[in-house]
């Protein structure tokens, strides 16, 4: 699937020469631009001693993609994805959004609409938000239903043969943008006058404009508070983190009334972001302990050596004698040793190094499912040389052991507790070393996703010391996300 990034940023206009336009932005002349060559548009953004920049890449999923500074208006740069089958996007964008911008366009997206859908020249897919560790790269999930909307859906010839004599559809010099400005009105009359200057091969019928689908209709439209009920955080916490940029609020699928709306889908995907965040992956395996949130591992290390402590210092006659008499009780006690205890647990990473430690599990888990990986072939050999002498018939089937994948590979009971261990007193740390597994073993053992997090499962299921419910929520959150598009509306 290729290089995606997080897309949360506004375009400013539509080039004149662009292939694909953005709907109720304006269109502006893109004259002064060699558009059909990658390194001449770089080339105009790379002036030393100055504050312009340019650079194209090529795309993992086929064509090119380049930017630069526009050299007119600095605080503004153009951004081009041009593909062979698809023709070009020509988009304006704010100087300080240009770069993460280009990267988005590395990956297989050929343009972006509505905050951050992405279309790859067949399929619409939401704007990605969720990562999945093992392949390094975000989900792509498929939008239902979706519609891809044309310049040609659009077109209306009755405006397009008087739009050249409308003031609203001039073309704008890029002087002209105003980067305040509001959506444009009458877009109908700029799409007609764009149509009638635009020179390029594309039929109108392969020019996208939009995507239409079930969930960006109104109903399916929430608004700030909605959006942070679905999330689990705060009115205020969201409006706070939306005007310091912060959070990795999804883009907003439309503005209504001057607010912003989310599509709900688009809301759950956040959601369920912020669950596989590192501090959501903790609060699955933490506990409440006088209105603090302490991890399961932690408290019963604090436990052990609370117990030990108090034991040493209140049981053993010999310590006892040795307190002054004011303190010798046992509330006291207690209280000395639970502090106690907490010196030992909290400076947990002190006594074990939970890096080495995950880096450890996750090779020695590796090797497990090489071993079982083996083990399977020379099972599946010893069958094929089995089934070879046998006399075919009922009985030779009977005993025969299916050939193909393994539903998962045994992980010994010493390794498995050590990665409950990892869960339950690091989940973080745990967290990544089940990514990285799952990833490692797809790429270097050919082993699928599925088999690894069986096998983790089942092991866990064996071998761990947290509550089933505790355990399934922490793995559903580090497993591999679903790429089904299961929020459909209804």
């Amino acid at each position: 699937m290729g290089i995606m990034t997080l897309y949360s940023f506004r375009a400013v206009a539509n080039g004149l020469r662009t292939d694909h336009p953005v709907r109720d932005l304006p269109f502006v002349d893109d004259a002064h631009l060699p558009l059909d060559d990658p390194h001449a548009l770089e080339a105009v953004g790379r002036h030393h001693g100055t504050d312009m920049w340019g650079r194209q890449d090529r795309c993992t999923e086929g064509g090119w993609a380049a930017f630069t500074t526009d050299p007119i208006r600095h605080e503004l740069a153009w951004c081009v994805r041009w593909h062979p089958l698809h023709g070009r996007s020509v988009v304006l964008y704010r100087d300080t959004d240009i770069s993460s911008v280009h990267m988005a366009y590395w990956g297989p997206a050929l343009l972006f609409r509505s905050g951050g859908y992405w279309w790859d020249g067949a399929t619409w897919y939401r704007p990605s938000q969720v990562w999945d560790s093992a392949s390094e790269q975000y989900v792509a999930r498929p939008v239902p239903a979706a519609t891809t909307v044309t310049a040609a859906d659009l077109f209306d010839p009755a405006v397009s043969a008087h739009a050249g004599d409308r003031a609203l559809a001039r073309v704008l010099e890029v002087g002209q943008v105003n980067l305040a400005a509001t959506p444009v009105t009458g877009w109908a009359e700029h799409l007609a006058a764009w149509a009638a200057r635009r020179s390029a091969h594309e039929p109108l019928n392969g020019c996208v404009v939009a995507v239409s689908a079930p969930e960006l209709t109104g109903e399916q439209l929430v608004g700030v508070g909605e959006l942070a009920e679905i999330a689990g955080v705060a009115a205020s916490t969201l409006r706070a983190y939306l005007s310091r940029d912060e959070g990795d609020v999804p883009a907003p699928q439309a503005t209504v009334n001057g607010r912003s709306v989310w599509a709900r889908p688009v809301a759950q995907e956040w959601a369920e972001t912020r669950r596989r965040s590192p501090e959501g992956v903790r609060a699955a395996v933490a506990i409440d302990r006088d209105a603090t949130s302490l991890l399961e591992g932690v408290a019963e290390v604090w436990k052990r050596f609370t117990r030990r402590f108090f034991s040493q210092l209140w049981e053993n006659p010999a310590q006892r004698k040795r307190w002054a008499l004011r303190w010798r009780n046992e509330a006291a006690a207690r209280d000395l040793a639970e502090e106690l205890g907490w010196e030992i647990a909290a400076g947990l990473d002190s006594l074990v190094p939970l890096d080495a430690l995950s880096s450890t599990v996750r090779h020695a888990v590796l090797d497990e499912f090489a071993t079982g990986q083996q083990r399977h072939r020379d099972l599946d050999r010893d069958l094929g040389q089995y089934r070879h002498l046998s006399v075919a018939g009922p009985i030779a089937e009977d005993r025969a052991i299916p050939s193909g994948g393994a539903v998962f590979y045994g992980i010994t009971p010493p390794v498995a507790r050590m990665l409950d261990w990892l869960i339950r007193h690091s989940p973080t740390s745990a967290g990544h070393a089940i990514g990285e597994i799952i990833g490692e073993a797809q790429r270097r053992l050919d082993i699928p996703r599925e088999v690894s997090e069986d096998s983790i499962r089942t092991a866990l299921g064996l071998d761990s010391k947290l509550d089933p419910g505790v355990r399934d929520e922490f793995l559903d959150l580090v497993f591999t996300p679903s790429a089904a598009a299961d929020h459909t509306p209804r």
